[in-house]
């Protein structure tokens, strides 16, 4: 895929942002590769239908972006690219967030900006009404799962995207450790050639 026909959408999680460690590290890279001006990594409203309208239209702007989720990013980021048929790279996606927050309901702190809101029963209805089939096109996902993932088991994950292809590394965490040092295989992913970055230490991004 030539350069001009890049672009990336990043979804990041609940209660995260653009400032998350994940975001900063791909959006260094974009800037070293002059493709920054072909992604978005928006600040994601904290309802699943606010989110969804500001990801439909990040979408519509970009074309055909390949979208990059982390937890509740890849379940926004598998409904997605259900819907458009989208190639998705998943990152400890979480599954049916909707059926998790039980006896969570209440006050909610985003772990960047401070912001602080109520999770109701009606973001658990609009994350329900989310839920899609397993996708079963292995050519369009990538799902990067780390076996000790403090806040999702990543046994669910591994079952729902068993027809995907998945890539499970034993230890790590929720944020997924060692991420800058695999994006060279998300860059292969977007169809980008391994020359356009054979310069870049990833381990200081």
């Amino acid at each position: 895929m030539p350069n001009e026909s890049f672009s990336l959408l990043y979804i990041h999680g609940l209660n995260s942002s653009p400032a998350s460690q994940k975001a900063r590290q791909l959006t260094a890279l974009l800037q070293k590769l002059a493709l920054e001006g072909q992604a978005r990594v928006p600040e994601l409203h904290h309802h699943p239908r606010h989110a969804m309208a500001q990801l439909e239209a990040a979408v519509a702007e970009l074309g055909r972006p390949l979208l990059v989720g982390s937890s509740l990013g890849g379940y926004y980021a598998t409904c997605l690219a259900e819907r458009h048929g989208l190639k998705a790279l998943l990152i400890n996606p979480v599954v049916t967030p909707h059926r998790l927050f039980d006896g969570r309901l209440g006050t909610q702190q985003n772990l960047y900006s401070g912001e602080t809101w109520e999770l109701t029963e009606d973001h658990i209805t609009a994350l329900a009404e989310l839920e899609v089939p397993a996708p079963r096109d292995a050519e369009r996902y990538q799902v990067w799962l780390q076996t000790a993932d403090e806040t999702l088991d990543y046994r669910a994950a591994q079952s729902y995207y068993r027809s995907c292809a998945l890539r499970i590394q034993a230890g790590g965490d929720h944020g997924f450790q060692g991420f800058a040092e695999r994006l060279p295989a998300l860059l292969a992913f977007a169809g980008l050639a391994p020359e356009l970055h054979r310069d870049i230490d990833f381990s200081h991004l």
